[in-house]
């Protein structure tokens, strides 16, 4: 809609490092980061919905708005999804903050979707995000990323710290641009960092750099 195309830009114009999109993402990139889902999948936790492309697709995936959860740093995409989607739970709420609330009790969420650009954050903040959203998912679930860069978003160093593995899902080339998604689970036998752990040292968070390596990142699918 032109309305969102407005709004997107009119976000990405006043903060493009948070924002990382000058666009809604395209029905080709919502079917491919939601294809996995459906109606038993569960509590589903959103992240950075922004006006809500994923959001839609979802409940035409079946999900009910009641099991949405939808975190949105920015303040007027908030109140967007508070008016599209009055069933779901919105939160106003930076991401990295995911470790330190109580959204849940337990681990219930069946999978994340991510539409964060994290190629524009810090190694430490990727790491509260994904390792935030791993201890609300329950033995099995996944967290769905999106990227525009021709790499996994999660480089290797930050994958092996939380004992996940990512695969890339499929590319969205009808995409504008065009993205790609990868799905992150845990690796077997691996107990992650959850809300109880310890912060990471700075040494060892400056020891993950921005370099992303793409076959030794993730695997793609066979």
């Amino acid at each position: 809609m032109a309305h969102d195309f407005l709004s997107f830009f009119t976000a990405w114009m006043a903060a493009p490092g948070r924002v990382g999109a000058i666009a809604p993402s395209g029905a080709a990139l919502a079917e491919l980061i939601t294809r996995d889902i459906t109606a038993a999948t569960g509590p589903l936790l959103e992240l950075g919905p922004g006006t809500g492309a994923f959001t839609y697709q979802l409940l035409k995936r079946g999900v009910r708005q009641q099991d949405l959860t939808l975190i949105e740093y920015g303040s007027d995409f908030m109140r967007l999804l508070q008016l599209r989607f009055p069933g779901a739970r919105v939160l106003w709420m930076d991401a990295a903050r995911l470790a330190s609330e109580q959204l849940y009790r337990g681990s219930p969420v069946g999978a994340v979707i991510s539409g964060l650009p994290l190629l524009n954050m810090s190694p430490r903040k990727v790491i509260s995000i994904v390792s935030g959203a791993f201890s609300y998912l329950r033995p099995g679930g996944a967290f769905y990323q999106f990227t525009y860069g021709m790499r996994c978003p999660v480089p290797r160093p930050i994958l092996d710290r939380l004992g996940l593995r990512a695969t890339l899902v499929d590319r969205a080339l009808l995409n504008v641009p065009p993205a790609a998604v990868y799905k992150l689970t845990r690796r077997p036998q691996y107990k992650l960092i959850t809300r109880d752990s310890a912060p990471a040292d700075d040494s060892s968070v400056a020891r993950i750099t921005g370099e992303r390596r793409a076959s030794e990142d993730c695997t793609v699918p066979a």
